[in-house]
């Protein structure tokens, strides 16, 4: 039986659709009944005989600290925004989209525009805007954390808001944006190097907001912590002398767990952090693993899916290993036989929680398979397996690879049987097609294919009607912005905008913020002819 704890709490309403007052006065003393939620009881530590394929090793560095993660909850369930990489844990979150109707029609509301970054890298120039995965995140403060921001005494010509956008940039700065406006709400901060992945914020609300670089324009490179009261970067994690790998670049959205931060790295280490009641980090432990058969490891790009304490990872030589976060030991490891980018989902069938998992086409050569697996999180069982065909395309003496850079939704409402995904083809005799595709969760079959204008990164979205009804939103690479029936697969609204969306959106009621490569910013709103 739940029960609950009261608790004051100043508190002011917060929606897209209404203007924050964000005077002292507008705060209220509420009484509020909380349910508090039950236990999570943590999954055995145990190994199964599959991960015989890998080498691994595990280095503790704070043995004050037993390294069980006391809290096993998902502390972003509670969060008043989105506050990770796909909103949550498992990367499943329903992002609280709704519309009215069939939706038909995208609105640009505001746009901004980033600096620009024209250092030439050895992997290129990035210029601004975002790039891959480059989510926002959304949060609508606290009034209490919006007193406590003021007092820090930020420059008159920035405006803090109740509803902020954070992001960081290719032009290798932070920026932090007013939902309703598009307006800088605190000065940009200079993180050195270009970010392409997405941060995260601390849900606790310690005012940390973490944040990897991408791209090494300069030394050092690593992952750091911004304080959101101090307004500067108070931890930096650079290159790690014992790591398999060398390139240091820090592409996933780390996740807070208990008095955890669990961060995979590009350097083929996943990192557990100990957090201080002040927000300060220490290194508690690592995991570096491989692949028997090769002689380095694979970077982690992908960000990590966690259900209770067990966190699945993919990474570039195509290795799934599902990994104990108590112990951080492997419990298991599963062969997708390429790279992997696309972030893992989990999603519970009764007791029984289930990952979805894509990978690319990228070191099988110009040709081969785009497999996309099903798998039984609690022993690392095969469900089943999609394999595509699919290939590399060259472009210039650039090549991109073929299969699933977008990390796939887990369908909700009328479309809770199926699972959706972007999907890179390529072709063989030239060009670069994409297709969006709606999968049965229990089969695997292929239940639709729409072809897109041209192939897409960035991750879908969905929204729920008053009917239930699911409707998904995506983007490709050439700038569209599609919204699909999820039943049928049905085309209602194609907006072109922008030059490139490799970016995923991140969504607040009817509206989505997205960035592009072209340095844009855009917040739309997603709309219906007859309700207008």
């Amino acid at each position: 039986m739940p029960f609950f704890m009261v608790f004051c709490l100043l508190a002011n309403a917060c929606g897209s659709n209404q203007a924050a007052d964000n005077s002292a006065d507008s705060l209220d003393t509420l009484v509020v009944e909380v349910e508090q939620e039950p236990e999570v009881t943590p999954y055995p530590a145990t190994q199964f005989p599959s991960v015989e394929a890998l080498n691994y090793k595990v280095d503790v560095f704070d043995t004050l600290h037993s390294g069980v993660i006391e809290n096993l909850s998902d502390l972003y369930a509670g969060t008043p925004g989105v506050f990770t990489f796909r909103g949550n844990l498992m990367r499943n979150a329903d992002f609280g989209g709704r519309v009215e109707g069939r939706p038909d029609t995208l609105v640009v509301n505001w746009t901004f525009d980033t600096a620009t970054d024209n250092r030439r890298t050895s992997v290129g120039t990035w210029g601004g805007g975002t790039g891959w995965t480059g989510q926002p995140l959304y949060v609508c403060w606290p009034d209490s954390m919006l007193q406590r921001f003021r007092k820090e005494g930020f420059d008159e010509k920035y405006k803090l808001a109740k509803q902020e956008v954070m992001f960081g940039s290719l032009c290798s700065r932070a920026y932090f944006l007013n939902f309703e406006t598009g307006e800088p709400t605190r000065p940009a901060i200079d993180v050195l190097n270009p970010i392409k992945g997405t941060g995260s914020i601390d849900p606790t609300m310690n005012g940390n907001l973490y944040i990897g670089q991408g791209v090494p324009a300069v030394e050092p490179i690593g992952a750091m912590c911004i304080s959101l009261f101090q307004h500067k970067i108070t931890h930096f994690f650079g290159r790690d002398a014992k790591a398999w790998r060398g390139w240091s670049a820090y592409d996933s959205s780390p996740v807070r767990m208990g008095r955890f931060l669990i961060r995979p790295g590009e350097n083929g280490t996943l990192y557990k952090f100990l957090v201080s009641n002040d927000g300060d980090l220490t290194l508690h432990s690592t995991l570096r693993f491989r692949k028997k058969v090769l002689s380095g490891a694979g970077g982690i790009e992908c960000s990590i899916a966690v259900v209770a304490n067990y966190g699945v990872v993919g990474d570039n030589h195509g290795n799934v290993v599902c990994v104990d976060l108590n112990t951080m030991q492997p419990v298991w490891y599963y062969d997708l036989a390429d790279d992997i980018d696309a972030s893992p989902v989990i999603e519970m069938e009764g007791d029984t929680p289930y990952v979805y998992v894509g990978c690319e086409v990228d070191r099988q050569g110009y040709s081969g398979t785009a497999n996309f697996a099903k798998i039984n999180v609690l022993n690392g069982q095969e469900v089943w397996c999609l394999r595509t065909p699919s290939y590399k395309a060259s472009v210039g003496e650039k090549h991109f690879d073929g299969g699933y850079y977008a990390t796939p939704l887990i369908g909700k409402g009328n479309c809770s049987d199926r699972i959706f995904a972007n999907f890179v083809e390529n072709s063989p005799g030239g060009g670069q097609p994409g297709f969006f595709i709606a999968i049965n969760k229990k089969t695997g079959e292929v239940l639709y294919r729409v072809r897109l204008r041209h192939y897409a990164w960035s991750s879908p979205v969905q929204f729920l009607n008053e009917k239930n009804e699911c409707f998904v939103l995506t983007a490709d690479t050439y700038g569209n912005i599609y919204i699909f029936d999820g039943k049928n697969g049905e085309e209602l609204c194609c907006l072109h905008i922008g030059s490139n969306f490799e970016s995923s959106p991140v969504v607040e009621g009817n509206q989505i913020v997205i960035g592009s490569r072209g340095k844009t910013i855009y917040k739309l709103t997603i709309g219906n002819r007859k309700k207008s």
